[in-house]
Order: structure tokens, then C-alpha cells, then sequence
């Protein structure tokens, strides 16, 4: 029998978009596409970490068309940030079943910024929640996850799409998933706009290099879709999967031609 290549995705962050990763999941079901890693940052982490979980599509779709930000709300005083987190965390834990990394069901890292040192931390084993949480933590909005001893924020500070991630796990093929765009003259009334909006465009430079590095590049178009919104979540999903579509001759011809390579 001929070797199969190990597929890996870089699941990016993109706060409400981030959901296109489900669609895009789905795809790959759907047409027999194997995905063996998954390196996550941000929401990229949450969905890969629901995904190895072992939730079939179907939970997957009712889980994240049924996310409402306001369940997971709860408010402090500000001093790192205006959400304390422990809500999402018990999301994460519950819906994970409780599990570590190390026992999901595909070769997962959770991406992290360690916001003292400037350092990316990546999480391959430990508890899912812990690590998620430390992930998704946007800066100046959710209070950074303290994680033996270092001080974490959100990984698409450090991070946005893991491609060079998936590819120190042992992908052979790496396919990101780039689910930000700067979206130009965005109604700008909270300081949550202020702080998502400031960091879509402090990378807008970055992504060309992940672009470069990986092997396919999935952009689902949800530029009208704002990431700080989870109201139509079952579009960005669709959105997910149509610009998988698109991608699939692409992706099975690289498969094809690795196996020819091993010959």
C-alpha cells in the first residue's frame, strides 16, 4: 500500500469568523480529505480542540450556530481586562469532555503568546481547557491565562495562521485557513473595535509570509462579517465551506503527487 501523507491545518484566529473553520472541516469530511494535525490559534484553537474531541459535524454545526458571546460574558472590574474568562473556560472544558490535548482524537498545538517574554508558547499536551482559554485571550479584553507561571494572551498576537506549527508536528502537507481581513471604514464605537480592529491591521503584513510557507492558502470570503459579532454564524460557516470548494482539486492533486514522489 502507498504511504499517505500527514495532513495538517493551521486553524487562524479571527474571533466570530473563526467559525468558517467548521465549514471548511466539513469539506474535507466530505471528500475523504484526512486531516492528521491541526495547529490553532485563537479561534482556530477552539474549534480544532472541539473538533479532536470527537464531536461529529453535526454537533459541530449546532455547537458553534447556537455560540451567543452574552452566555459567555462575565464582567470585571478592569485591571488586564473586561472578561474574567472563567465562563468560556467551562464552555471549553464541558465540550471537550474534560480531556488533555494528548488524548484527542488528532495530533493537536494550541498556540499562545507569552505576553512578558514575547515568546510563543505552543501547547501539545495539558489540559484543553487551560490552553484554549490561554489562546483566545484577546488583549485588553479577556484577562490573560496564567499557565505555570507565564502570563498568556490570545496566539493570533504572536501567531495568526500556525503554519510553521503544523509543519514542526510533521505535516507533510500544510493547508492554513486565514479567516481575518482589516475590514476598511468599520463602524468603530467600542473599545472592543478598537482593540480587534488594531490588531487586524498590525498583521496584515504577516500573513503574506504564512501565505508563502504553506502549501494552500484558504481565505473564505467573510469580509462583510463582523468578527466581533456571532449573529450569523450558519453564513461564515457556509462561507467556510464554499471556499474549501474550491480548494479541493488543488489539495488532492498535492496528495496525489506526494505519494507519486514516494514511489
Amino acid at each position: 500500500m502507498a504511504a499517505e501523507p500527514k495532513i495538517g491545518l493551521a486553524l487562524g484566529s479571527g474571533g466570530a469568523r473563526g467559525f468558517a473553520h467548521v465549514g471548511i472541516l466539513k469539506v474535507f469530511q466530505e471528500e475523504n480529505i484526512p486531516v492528521h494535525i491541526i495547529a490553532g490559534s485563537s479561534m482556530g484553537a477552539l474549534v480544532g480542540a472541539l473538533y479532536g474531541a470527537g464531536h461529529n459535524m453535526e454537533m459541530l454545526y449546532k455547537l458553534s450556530s447556537a455560540f451567543q458571546r452574552k452566555f459567555f460574558l462575565d464582567w470585571i472590574v478592569p485591571k488586564m481586562g473586561f472578561i474574567a474568562g472563567r465562563k468560556i473556560k467551562e464552555f471549553i472544558r464541558l465540550f471537550t469532555h474534560g480531556k488533555r490535548i494528548e488524548d484527542l482524537n488528532v495530533q493537536l498545538a494550541i498556540v499562545a503568546t507569552d505576553i512578558q517574554a514575547a515568546e510563543k508558547v505552543i501547547f501539545t499536551e495539558g489540559p484543553i481547557a487551560e490552553a484554549v482559554r490561554a489562546s483566545i485571550a484577546i488583549p485588553g479584553i479577556l484577562v490573560p491565562e496564567k499557565v505555570n507561571g507565564r502570563l498568556l494572551v490570545d496566539g493570533g498576537v504572536i501567531d495568526r495562521v500556525p503554519v510553521s506549527v503544523a509543519k514542526e508536528m510533521g505535516a507533510d502537507i500544510v493547508i492554513g485557513v486565514d479567516v481575518t481581513s482589516v475590514k476598511k471604514n468599520a463602524e468603530i464605537t467600542t473599545i472592543f473595535d478598537v482593540i480587534m480592529q488594531s490588531i487586524d491591521i498590525l498583521q496584515l503584513e504577516v500573513i503574506e509570509s504564512r501565505t508563502m510557507a504553506s502549501d494552500v492558502m484558504i481565505r473564505p470570503s467573510i469580509d462583510s462579517y463582523n468578527s466581533r459579532a456571532y449573529t450569523h454564524i450558519p453564513d461564515i460557516i457556509a462561507a467556510g465551506e464554499q471556499a474549501a470548494r474550491e480548494q479541493v482539486d488543488l489539495i488532492k492533486q498535492l496528495i496525489l503527487a506526494w505519494k507519486e514522489e514516494q514511489l
